[in-house]
């Protein structure tokens, strides 16, 4: 890992173990998205302790959690989440709420993406206009949830994206969201953070509606077995709550400028996998 972001997770820690009672780590998509701005304080009222977010790339909030730094997690890359609990990292993963991944681009669209479109297709115009050198992709590169599902589409399109053209910025969403907007590149993001994302300059919705953008979040606790520190019994709260009733009618009511952020789904896991399964099916199928 780059010197200058191991440093920064470090100081987030610091500052989670300094000031908070329970630390989430989580992904960077739902902090950029507002919604902890508004879920924590409902959340820190249920469980009458304050609550410290750590807010990294799915893979690094995963390492987080795997270290006993965290107390909980809420995290979207369903394969690396299962291949953590099986390895005893952590405990009753419980997926949540979802919501969409998308392309966004130049309104121009030089690669003649459509919603709708699918994923080969897409994704081989993508390379072929990079490689004419009309349009630049800034992928996350980080390891994250959305990057483990861009490199998954890739893989499902039989490319192996490399060149000027493809940008790997080794941010959060929305830093690479930045990015785009300031060279007018194409970029994957999830729908919640593209809703609350004020730079958008020339850029446009360009590809989605296939089932491989299915984009599930889950929440973890970790094992207070393997590490007694944890705050297992406020981590379960939080977890119980989120996937309570009322948790998922707040998920449910939180609205960026009018549309709905997030669909919780914590009622109905068998659609959730389902809808997940149908993801992997479309990634081996193209």
């Amino acid at each position: 890992m780059p010197i200058k972001p191991f440093l920064t997770i470090c100081f987030l820690l610091f500052l989670s173990h300094a000031k908070a009672d329970v630390t989430i780590a989580s992904t960077t998509s739902t902090q950029n998205s507002g919604l902890y701005d508004y879920l924590i304080p409902i959340l820190e009222k249920e469980i009458g302790e304050s609550i410290k977010v750590v807010a990294v790339g799915t893979g690094q909030a995963l390492k987080l959690g795997e270290n006993g730094d965290a107390d909980l997690l809420i995290v979207h890359a369903p394969k690396k989440e299962i291949e953590f609990v099986s390895a005893g990292h952590g405990v009753d993963r419980r997926p949540f709420m979802y919501n969409e991944f998308f392309i966004v681009g130049p309104s121009e669209n030089p690669a003649g993406l459509a919603v709708g479109q699918d994923v080969k297709t897409a994704f081989a115009a993508i390379e072929a206009a990079g490689q004419a050198g009309e349009l630049t992709f800034a992928s996350r590169g980080d390891d994250s949830g959305t990057h483990f599902r861009e490199m998954m589409i890739w893989d499902a399109a039989a490319i192996a994206p490399q060149g000027d053209w493809y940008l790997q910025t080794g941010s959060g969403m929305g830093a690479t969201l930045n990015i785009a907007a300031g060279k007018n590149a194409h970029t994957l993001t999830d729908s919640s953070t593209w809703l609350n994302f004020a730079n958008k300059q020339n850029l446009v919705k360009l590809f989605a509606g296939n089932p491989i953008l299915f984009n599930q979040y889950s929440v973890i606790r970790i094992p207070k077995e393997k590490y007694p520190h944890v705050n297992d019994d406020k981590a379960k709260q939080i977890a119980d709550w989120l996937v309570s009733e009322t948790g998922q009618s707040a998920i449910n009511a939180y609205h960026i400028k009018g549309e709905q952020a997030f669909t919780a789904n914590a009622s109905d896991a068998a659609a959730a996998e389902a809808a997940e399964e149908a993801a992997n099916a479309s990634e081996a199928s193209n």
